[in-house]
């Protein structure tokens, strides 16, 4: 497996694996193929990562800048991760998570946060913090993971290409 940016050729490929990853999701609208177009159309793609597989692009993960009333700048956040049906379940995401926390590191940012599953996602050292809130969500599904000793706190805010319905 190769993990890398992503290409203009790999456009396509990632918005039917976006589509195909969440067609049966419990909790999507199925628009996630639509928001990583508008994050891209916008510039907002602060990282956009593949995962090929013998030549075959088969997985995809987004990053975005986030803003937390009450916090600093330089907060990213993590979604959608996609990867094909077929191919889940053998550290794709995992992969293709890591490497992108790796660069927004790398890249000065302060944390990243999402909304998502905590059992999935606290492997990676996410977790929830009482004083972080994504209006509609249950805390327990709003997930922070800071690079440095600030504590996130305030309600999170993502890009307005999350509204991206078509």
């Amino acid at each position: 497996m190769i993990i890398r940016s992503e290409r203009k050729a790999d456009i396509e490929a990632i918005f039917e694996i976006t589509k195909e990853a969440f067609r049966n999701h419990p909790y999507s609208n199925q628009t996630e193929q639509f928001i990583v177009n508008a994050l891209r159309a916008a510039n907002a793609l602060t990282i956009s990562l593949v995962a090929e597989v013998a030549d075959r692009v088969v997985g995809h993960v987004a990053f975005s800048p986030v803003t937390i009333s009450g916090s600093s700048p330089d907060w990213y956040g993590l979604g959608p991760v996609s990867v094909l049906p077929q191919f889940q379940r053998q550290g794709i995401g995992q992969a293709l998570i890591h490497e992108g926390l790796s660069l927004l590191k790398s890249m000065g940012a302060r944390g990243c946060v999402l909304v998502g599953e905590p059992d999935y996602y606290n492997r990676f050292g996410f977790r929830s913090f009482t004083d972080l809130i994504f209006e509609g969500v249950l805390q327990k599904y709003v997930l922070a993971l800071p690079f440095d000793e600030e504590m996130p706190r305030g309600s999170i805010r993502h890009h307005s290409g999350f509204s991206a319905t078509s």
